[in-house]
């Protein structure tokens, strides 16, 4: 199991952050700027992604990409450093058409659209021209547990109804935002098999019936292109919008969460190789009871920690990114559990550290330390809670144990007193 990147990885990560050197970070401030005002989307993303895709740096995501689609194709482990480099500034994905939930959806309708799909939705999806949402989660419901979603899509006749109300949908507020995904219940009859009983449907955002509730706010953070919570009355759709076959929707949607949940691990470890850096140099300079913070052996300590986390951190995600090119994201579901959970929970300890080294300011948008912190909360929810992700980790721990019961015998070093008679008896 060899983790160096390839000569390919390499080279594009290269690429890609001297493209964000060159033409996104000299706007970073512009964009924050721009967005406070409520100028959503900013202009001048689409001049950047314009010279993104003129560099080949393209729906980097896609292992699956045929010759005729536009891309440059890597593997799973391949880029994962490059979506770490992204993570660095969190509106840079856009600028290369790998921002979430497009990313997921684009592999879904890869995998399973048909060609009039392909057509409408897909082409323009890799293209560049149009932005999509994914409404799984619902706000009555435990959606940690998929199989819980009530969102009912009803056939009649040629056309699907949907009606249900789905909430914290990333990207659903974005102008451009042209097609969601949905996933509801197809068939309400009790007695079939859970995992079973739910299908997949495009939506366009223009259908009559569906409506943006609110954008939800994270922690008080208002993100522009929006969590939303979107309501379904009796939306009708032709049943040509069906995706996949009906009652695969919830296998189709674990296919989805797995890759994804290695690129959002990836940025996630990007932003926290910010925040290091932010708190390294803060420390240099920062003086306090007659010394740079530097000198304080408790910041020494929460920089060295951070390090080793971090570092702890990326090769279990390239490990489960490993797994996934090798075995298929089915193979790796545990790990790709664990490091749901680890990179999670990492994100808020290192961006508290950084938080508390740099003072009140680490509260303020004076830095990006606050909002990061946010996302990285936020992230112990996102794509399934840490407890579900525990609960899948040692559920295979224990199928370990049942399959080679017994086999731990021999390390108990028991006396003859209480382990009867000796060998040599």
């Amino acid at each position: 199991m060899d983790f160096a990147h390839s000569e390919r990885s390499s080279a594009i990560r290269e690429q890609v952050f001297q493209f964000m050197e060159q033409y996104v970070l000299p706007y970073n401030t512009q964009w924050h700027a721009q967005v406070a005002r409520g100028e959503y989307p900013v202009e001048l993303v689409n001049d950047i992604k314009a010279l993104a895709r003129w560099d080949g740096l393209w729906n980097l995501f896609l292992p699956g990409l045929r010759e005729d689609e536009p891309g440059t194709a890597l593997s799973t482990l391949d880029y994962a450093p490059v979506a770490e480099t992204m993570g660095r500034v969190h509106w840079s994905s856009e600028v290369f058409n790998c921002s979430a939930p497009d990313t997921g959806n684009m592999e879904l309708l890869h995998l399973f659209a048909s060609p009039a799909q392909y057509r409408n939705w897909l082409k323009p999806l890799l293209e560049g021209e149009i932005r999509s949402c994914f409404a799984m989660s619902e706000p009555d419901v435990a959606s940690s547990d998929a199989t819980n979603i009530q969102t009912s899509i009803r056939r009649d006749g040629d056309e699907y109804v949907i009606n249900g109300r789905k909430w914290f949908i990333t990207g659903a507020n974005h102008p451009n935002c042209r097609l969601a995904i949905v996933l509801g219940v197809s068939d309400e009859d009790a007695g079939a098999e859970r995992h079973q009983r739910h299908s997949m449907v495009l939506v366009p955002m223009d259908a009559p019936g569906l409506e943006i509730a609110r954008n939800i706010p994270i922690m008080h953070y208002h993100s522009p292109e929006g969590h939303c919570e979107l309501v379904f009355r009796n939306v009708r759709v032709p049943a040509a919008n069906l995706l996949g076959e009906e009652g695969h929707g919830f296998a189709m949607a674990q296919a989805r969460l797995g890759p994804g949940r290695i690129h959002h691990c990836m940025r996630s470890i990007g932003q926290c190789e910010v925040a290091l850096e932010l708190m390294r140099e803060r420390a240099l300079e920062r003086r306090s009871f007659g010394k740079h913070l530097s000198e304080q052996a408790n910041i020494n300590e929460w920089i060295a920690h951070s390090r080793l986390e971090i570092d702890q951190a990326r090769l279990l995600v390239l490990q489960a990114a490993w797994q996934i090119d090798q075995h298929g994201a089915r193979a790796a579901h545990t790990a790709v559990s664990a490091i749901k959970v680890v990179v999670a929970q990492l994100q808020t300890r290192v961006l508290d550290r950084a938080i508390q080294v740099f003072g009140a300011m680490g509260l303020t948008p004076d830095t990006p330390l606050s909002y990061l912190w946010t996302w990285g909360r936020a992230m112990r929810f996102l794509d399934g809670p840490d407890e579900v992700h525990l609960r899948t980790v040692a559920r295979a721990e224990l199928q370990r144990a049942r399959e080679t019961r017994g086999a731990i015998a021999p390390y108990f070093t028991l006396t003859e007193d209480r382990g009867g008679s000796s060998p040599d008896s």
